[in-house]
C-alpha cells in the first residue's frame, strides 16, 4: 500500500487491498477483499467496496455507493468474479456497480464515464468511455454500452441489449432491443431520430451527419426489410465511417432493433 494513501482512522480496510499513490479513503468506508485502487482514486464516507475490483487512476467514489457487491442472479454460486474499473470515472451517491456471474464473465467499466445518483449497473455488463448514466437509470445484466451514451434519468435496459455509440434515452423510457448508433430514443421500444445535438457535440462533419441521416432514412422509412435496407445502406454510404460502424452494429444484433414510431422533428 502507497505511504502517501491517506486513509480515515474509521475506515475498514481488508488487508488483500493495494492502494496506489495519493489515494483517498474517508469515514466509515469498507474496503472488502481483493481491492486495488489506482493513483489519486478518492473513496467517500461511508461508501463500500468489495472485491475482487480492479480500479485505475482518477476516480471518485461518493457517499453510499456500492461496488463490486455479489450479483443479482439466482444460479450465482459465489464464484471470484470481479469489476473491473478504468480511469477518471465518478460514481455519484447510492450508485451500485455489480460484479460478474461466473468466472468467465466479469463486468467492465471503461474511462470517464459520470455514473449519478442511484442508478445501477448490473452483473456482466460492459460499459464503454465517456458514458452520461443519469438518476435512477436501470441497466440489467449482460448489457453493452457504447462510448458517449446518455442514459436519462430512469431509463431501463433489458439484459443483454446493446446500446450503440452516442445513442440518448430521454429520460424514462425503456428499450428491450437494440439501440443503434447516434440516434434517440424516447418511450417503450422506440426511436425517434438521430441525435443530432450528439453528433454535433461530438465535432461530426456536415458530410458525415447527412450520410446518417440518409442511412437512417433507408432503415427506417422505405419499408424495407432489416436485411435489404443493411444492403442497401452499405451500397451507397457505405463508404463513410459513421456508416460503417452502423452497419457492423445491424449485422451483428441479436435482439433486433426498435422501430421508429413517432419521428423527431429535428431527424427529418
Amino acid at each position: 500500500m502507497a505511504s502517501s494513501a491517506r486513509i480515515h482512522p474509521t475506515a475498514i480496510i481488508s488487508p488483500e487491498a493495494e492502494f496506489g499513490d495519493n489515494v483517498e479513503v474517508g469515514a466509515h468506508v469498507i474496503i472488502e477483499g481483493k481491492v486495488r485502487l489506482g493513483a489519486d482514486c478518492i473513496v467517500k464516507h461511508g461508501s463500500y467496496l468489495f472485491g475482487p475490483i480492479t480500479m485505475g487512476r482518477a476516480n471518485t467514489v461518493y457517499s453510499g455507493a456500492i461496488l463490486g457487491e455479489k450479483p443479482q442472479h439466482l444460479r450465482f454460486k459465489d464464484a471470484p468474479t470481479t469489476l473491473e474499473i478504468g480511469d477518471g470515472n465518478t460514481f455519484r451517491e447510492s450508485v451500485t456497480v455489480h460484479r460478474g456471474t461466473t468466472h468467465s464473465m466479469k463486468t467492465v467499466i471503461g474511462n470517464d464515464n459520470y455514473f449519478m445518483v442511484n442508478c445501477h449497473v448490473a452483473h456482466d455488463c460492459v460499459v464503454g468511455n465517456r458514458c452520461v448514466i443519469a438518476n435512477g437509470a436501470l441497466i440489467a445484466g449482460h448489457c453493452i454500452v457504447g462510448d458517449s451514451v446518455f442514459l436519462s434519468g430512469n431509463c431501463a435496459i433489458h439484459q443483454f441489449v446493446r446500446i450503440g455509440k452516442l445513442a440518448l434515452m430521454s429520460a424514462c423510457s425503456i428499450t428491450t432491443k437494440d439501440v443503434p448508433p447516434f440516434t434517440m430514443h424516447q418511450g417503450v421500444d422506440n426511436v425517434v431520430g438521430l441525435n443530432l445535438v450528439g453528433l454535433r457535440r461530438a465535432g461530426m462533419s456536415h458530410e458525415q451527419i447527412n450520410s446518417l441521416r440518409s442511412a437512417f432514412r433507408v432503415l427506417y422509412r422505405q419499408g424495407l426489410p432489416t436485411g435489404a435496407a443493411i444492403e442497401r445502406i452499405e451500397a451507397e454510404y457505405g463508404d463513410v465511417d459513421v456508416v460503417q460502424e452502423v452497419v457492423a452494429f445491424l449485422k451483428t444484433t441479436s435482439r433486433g432493433i426498435n422501430p421508429m414510431r413517432d419521428r423527431h422533428e429535428e431527424a427529418a
